[in-house]
């Protein structure tokens, strides 16, 4: 069967602008979220190659739609690294100048290429940059937090296989030439408007479920006055000074102050296998019954995308390992409400000032540490660290 250029590449931009527009669309619902945003404007980027390439396809002796498209493409992919690396909470500088740098860089090799550059003008450029970038990706989903998560192990096999495409066709080009039958067959513009339409629709799928796992819909949880949510939970960087001068004045006195953070781990597994709802629900029931069940004298934050922490004075160790206790059998039976069952994996760990002094950021880090190994734990679900 004989498809033309032409028809082909309208499929592929409708494809890829419907994808484009579905995910961009949703984004907007959310609350803002660092991957999730770089998602989009590599969506929105790829909707941008596909326009350029079909003028080109209408105007063949047209430079420019070629240079946009190539550097589109170039960024677009980068983009996907970029999300993946925002996703992780890694240095997002050098790797957007990288990225930024090569879109240019595709962008000159066309017009250095002129007009004898023919259709490919500037090719190698980008494809070497495309592999390069769709390895990165590949290589930051099997770290972190995505590597925490399946759904991110097939966004990493879809970036493994355009990779390996763009070293074959790399390889076939620089070998063979544009006009070889073997490039024509397996390499060529149609072979990878086959390819673009398979893995846009393979990578928005998987990006909206890991996006679902860490941006709630807009509304759920709306920020009021000094970094506090409506629900009242207070902010990160509000819950760091407020622990801070908790120590100080108690530290004055004598007095013991607890951290206790509590932690849900499989977010992103409910997701997967119940439903974004089901998540959504399991998030806010644990975020409301852990502020509900805490002491009404203590104060709740936020503990990145997965945990809360609880800051407040007790009288013993023994009385901040009830509290928590507390908190944890009220959370459990909450949950258990929520979803026909859905049961999340859920860890609590407790820092107190007696064993690890009166150190805000000290106390804060024991008990998230704790948290984590008694999520890992079958033998106790609330775990109260150690003096180092």
């Amino acid at each position: 069967m004989s498809l033309d250029v032409m028809s082909v590449m309208v499929m592929t931009a409708l494809v890829v602008n419907i994808s484009g527009i579905l995910f961009i669309s949703e984004t907007l619902l959310r609350r803002d979220e660092g991957a999730g945003r770089v998602w989009a404007i590599g969506y929105l980027l790829a909707m941008l190659t596909t326009l350029a390439y079909v003028i080109w396809s209408q105007d063949a002796a047209a430079r420019w739609p070629i240079a946009v498209g190539n550097a589109a493409f170039v960024a677009g992919t980068g983009a996907m690294w970029l999300g993946c690396r925002r996703f992780n909470e890694r240095p997002m500088l050098w790797s957007s100048l990288l990225v930024a740098g090569a879109a240019i860089g595709a962008a000159v090799a066309v017009v250095l290429a002129g007009p004898d550059g023919g259709d490919w003008a500037g090719a190698v450029w980008m494809f070497v940059s495309l592999l390069l970038f769709s390895a990165f990706g590949a290589v930051e989903c099997l770290r972190g937090d995505l590597r925490e998560s399946r759904s991110a192990l097939v966004l990493g096999i879809v970036l493994i296989i355009e990779a390996v495409f763009f070293v074959a066709r790399t390889t076939v080009f620089l070998a063979s030439g544009p006009e070889s039958a073997l490039f024509q067959a397996a390499f060529g513009t149609v072979p990878m408007s086959f390819l673009t339409v398979t893995l846009t629709i393979v990578a928005v799928v998987v990006t909206s479920v890991l996006r679902a796992t860490r941006a709630p819909m807009r509304g759920q949880v709306r920020r009021a006055g000094l970094g506090t949510a409506r629900d009242g939970i207070l902010s990160a960087d509000v819950f760091g000074g407020a622990i801070g001068e908790l120590c100080h004045r108690a530290a004055l006195r004598g007095e013991t102050v607890a951290v206790t953070a509590v932690r849900i781990d499989d977010l992103d597994q409910i997701s997967t296998a119940f439903g974004s709802e089901v998540a959504h629900a399991t998030e806010d029931a644990f975020r409301g019954g852990v502020r509900r069940h805490a002491p009404s004298n203590a104060f709740v934050a936020e503990d990145g995308q997965t945990g809360l922490l609880v800051g407040t004075l007790v009288d013993s160790p023994q009385h901040a390992r009830r509290q928590a206790a507390a908190v944890y059998g009220a959370l459990f039976d909450d949950l258990g409400r929520v979803g026909g069952g859905v049961l999340p994996v859920i860890g609590v760990g407790v820092a107190l000032s007696d064993s690890t002094g009166y150190d805000g950021a000290a106390l804060t880090a024991a008990a998230r540490d704790a948290a984590v190994t008694a999520a890992a734990t079958l033998e106790s679900s609330v775990l109260v660290a150690d003096a180092d």
